[in-house]
């Protein structure tokens, strides 16, 4: 069988959320200040993927003027439930200190390449929402829940409520059905059921060199969670010289034969100072179930710098040269810094991409900034 190298999506593509659909796979990641938000890539083959589309473009969806640094669109999650697409993502108003301003959205669309929905409000509580499709047609929303009363860390833990469709919000009782490890900051929850089991993924240990993937089931939705015998199903933490760093934040798809993979985001630091210059960067590994009813990734936590996929990874495609134009608007590998109104900040008229002049460097709002 071929063989992909990691990361599958090089440079800035952090917390992945894949999902099949059919023969088609999509991962979403997420892109912080940068707007349109979210960047989903498409594959056939787990092998070879391209930019399919970046959904938030409306003021209605996403309007980060103001957002500082990092902020922005963290951690969104991308599900299908077998009538449409749902994309649940997080806009971070303020991440410094002990308070944070995080607002979860739920949008939908029939297809990938939209329309995509004006969005449902949902909470405020925390960040990195996931929605989970059960098969009795019940949708459960959860997340990470911020206490900034909380020490010596705010990481409070992963809280499950019922999100009813029609009515648009969440319904019922909620729980706080999982507070982590010792490695602490619990985060990037996801829920999956297999053979009567809910499983609950999710990240913990930051997003450095402690970061991991914590896997955790129960009978019952709502717990008790018991922790998988190794307890990290992915980490590079034990691992300094692994080509893989700071392997984490993970979610989990079959492919239509039945093999299970997972993609997890990672870092490849230089040699000397440690640090990720290309960011973090979206990888996978190939995973099983064994007959105790636990997911392994196949060689073990350590995350494995080549992996057998079903197709061939297209080299040439990866190294030929790009030639930009602008005859017809922004080419869709750019992007810019937060706003929803990029007419006042640059336009694409005769083939010319003209910037213009706005804010400083430091603004938070306005600033005249096109790049990929």
């Amino acid at each position: 069988m071929p063989t992909v190298r990691n990361p599958i999506l090089p440079g800035f593509n952090p917390d992945p959320s894949i999902v099949r659909v059919g023969d088609d796979y999509y991962i979403a990641t997420s892109t912080f200040e940068w707007f349109p938000g979210v960047q989903i890539h498409h594959s056939k083959d787990l092998a070879n993927w391209t930019l399919a589309t970046r959904p938030l473009t409306r003021k209605s969806q996403l309007d980060m003027r103001g957002d500082p640094d990092s902020c922005g669109v963290w951690a969104p999650c991308l599900s299908h439930d077998g009538d449409k697409f749902w994309l649940v993502y997080t806009d971070v108003k303020r991440k410094d200190g002990s308070y944070k301003d995080t607002h979860n959205y739920i949008v939908t669309a029939p297809a990938i390449e939209g329309p995509w929905s004006d969005p449902y409000y949902i909470n405020s509580s925390g960040f990195d929402p996931s929605l989970f499709h059960d098969n009795d047609g019940r949708k459960w929303f959860v997340n990470m829940m911020w206490d900034h009363r909380r020490r010596p860390h705010a990481f409070t833990g992963i809280v499950l409520q019922e999100f009813d469709p029609k009515q648009g919000k969440l319904v019922g009782p909620k729980k706080n059905i999982f507070r982590g490890t010792e490695l602490a900051l619990v985060e990037g929850p996801h829920l999956y059921k297999r053979n009567g089991w809910y499983y609950l993924l999710t990240a913990e240990g930051g997003t450095a060199y402690e970061h991991a993937c914590t896997l955790a089931r129960s009978r019952d939705i709502w717990g008790p969670y018991e922790l998988h015998p190794q307890k990290y199903v992915i980490t590079s933490k034990d691992s300094p010289f692994a080509a893989l760093q700071r392997a984490g934040h993970g979610d989990i798809v079959d492919n239509p034969e039945g093999k299970t993979y997972m993609v997890h985001l990672s870092g490849r630091p230089t040699t000397q100072k440690r640090r990720c210059v290309l960011g973090r960067e979206t990888a996978l590994q190939e995973a099983y179930w064994a007959d105790d009813d636990w997911l392994y990734v196949k060689n073990g936590p350590v995350p494995s710098l080549h992996v057998e996929v079903p197709g061939t990874p297209d080299e040439t495609a990866y190294w030929a040269e790009k030639k930009y134009t602008f005859d017809n608007g922004l080419p869709q590998d750019f992007q810019w810094l937060r706003t929803p109104e990029p007419e006042r900040i640059f336009r694409t008229e005769g083939g010319k991409l003209t910037l213009i002049g706005r804010e400083s460097v430091g603004s938070w709002f306005e600033q005249a900034l096109v790049a990929r």
